[in-house]
């Protein structure tokens, strides 16, 4: 991160005073990162509870080992990989298949991550139930796929990180990302045909994966409670 605009500290001088024991550092690089960590998190694990835990044991490992970090990457992408990793481990130790409902708060992050929302704030108040029914579609499928197809689908489609950047943060080569994101697309399609079609501009055929674009978003939600 370049120097920030009102003259604080950048991430990496946040994480350096950590390691040289500013007590207060890691919760001020925390804060500047938390809505989005917890977005990623919420939506890898499915449910606000299991993702307040995935959420928590990344920054617990963040916290732990930042003397490790080496500067090789972006700290947000160091402190993504670290989250997204604490989220899969919790899912594959538990098994987790579950989406549950979010809370009702979520308009107030919308416009964020690559994607042209279909779930997006109505604006006929009359649409609201059909929106809210549209985003735990979403969500309910995109809990069906492996884990690790949709960390990616996560961070690329609905974050909005290139490629290359998640490649890092999951720590796999750039094809496996294209890889994992298409397979998780074509499942999309066929689960969300309905929802696609509806929303869509009727150019997706349901067993095809569709543009990025065309892969309904959910608004990045307020941040765990304190």
């Amino acid at each position: 991160m370049s120097e920030l605009p009102w003259g604080g500290r950048t991430d990496a001088e946040l994480l350096a005073a950590h390691v040289a024991g500013d007590v207060h550092a890691f919760g001020e690089l925390f804060g500047r990162h938390r809505d989005r960590l917890w977005a990623v998190a919420l939506r890898t694990m499915g449910n606000p509870d299991d993702a307040a835990d995935g959420l928590q044991d990344g920054m617990v490992a963040a916290y732990r080992r930042a003397a490790s970090f080496r500067g090789e990457a972006q700290v947000t992408t160091w402190l993504h990989r670290v989250v997204v990793n604490a989220c899969l481990d919790r899912l594959r130790a538990a098994k987790v298949r579950r989406a549950e409902a979010l809370p009702d708060d979520l308009e107030e992050y919308g416009n964020r991550g690559s994607l042209v929302s279909a779930t997006g704030e109505a604006a006929d108040p009359a649409d609201h139930a059909v929106v809210g029914d549209r985003r735990r579609q979403v969500l309910d499928a995109l809990a069906t796929l492996p884990e690790e197809q949709r960390a990616a689908l996560v961070l690329v489609d609905m974050e909005g990180y290139p490629v290359a950047e998640v490649a890092e943060m999951l720590d796999c080569a750039v094809g496996t990302v294209k890889s994992r994101c298409s397979r998780g697309r074509s499942k999309l399609a066929v689960l969300l045909a309905g929802m696609l079609d509806d929303g869509g501009d009727g150019h997706t055929a349901p067993g095809n994966p569709p543009p990025a674009r065309h892969v309904p978003s959910t608004h990045p939600p307020r941040g765990p409670p304190a």
